[in-house]
């Protein structure tokens, strides 16, 4: 199934990238790129966090949002997390994608112009209606968590 997200390119886009793509025929997130203003790089500090700009808005179909999820390559060779993975972009959001970028490392590290940041996935929308009750069905978990089910 194909769903089409119409992309607007912003002043600062580097119209020699591609829009978000499919690395392989079988990806379910399409990489998307740092495009930074004046095509310069972003140096982040150990413990900072920092919007990296793509260049890119979108008008996501009504019932969808995109997930911006990290690159697994990015996240293993590198200090490199999206702090928020996954983040949502809602539907009716139209300013530019930022992807939310922490260095977990313990030196300086430097976000250059035209990096595949991070990795976009649509998915469908259900929205839930919340009420409120006195009672809870009863479970075996019951109220446990953070570890109640055990370790394995």
């Amino acid at each position: 199934m194909t769903i089409e997200v119409k992309v607007k390119t912003l002043d600062h886009y580097d119209s020699s990238f591609e829009l978000p793509f499919y690395a392989t025929e079988g990806a379910a997130g399409a990489d998307v790129r740092a495009s930074i203003p004046e095509k310069k790089s972003i140096s982040i500090k150990p413990g900072e966090r920092v919007l990296v700009p793509t260049g890119l808005s979108m008008e996501i179909p009504f019932g969808y949002e995109v997930q911006v999820r990290p690159r697994s390559g990015l996240s293993l060779k590198s200090p490199l997390m999206i702090v928020n993975a996954p983040g949502t972009i809602d539907c009716d959001y139209r300013g530019e994608v930022c992807i939310i970028v922490g260095n977990f490392g313990k030196e300086d590290y430097v976000v250059e112009h035209g990096l595949r940041i991070a990795q976009l996935v649509i998915a469908p929308v259900i929205q839930a209606k919340y009420s409120v009750t006195t009672t809870l069905n009863e479970t075996q978990r019951g109220a446990g968590g953070f570890g109640s089910t055990g370790t394995r």
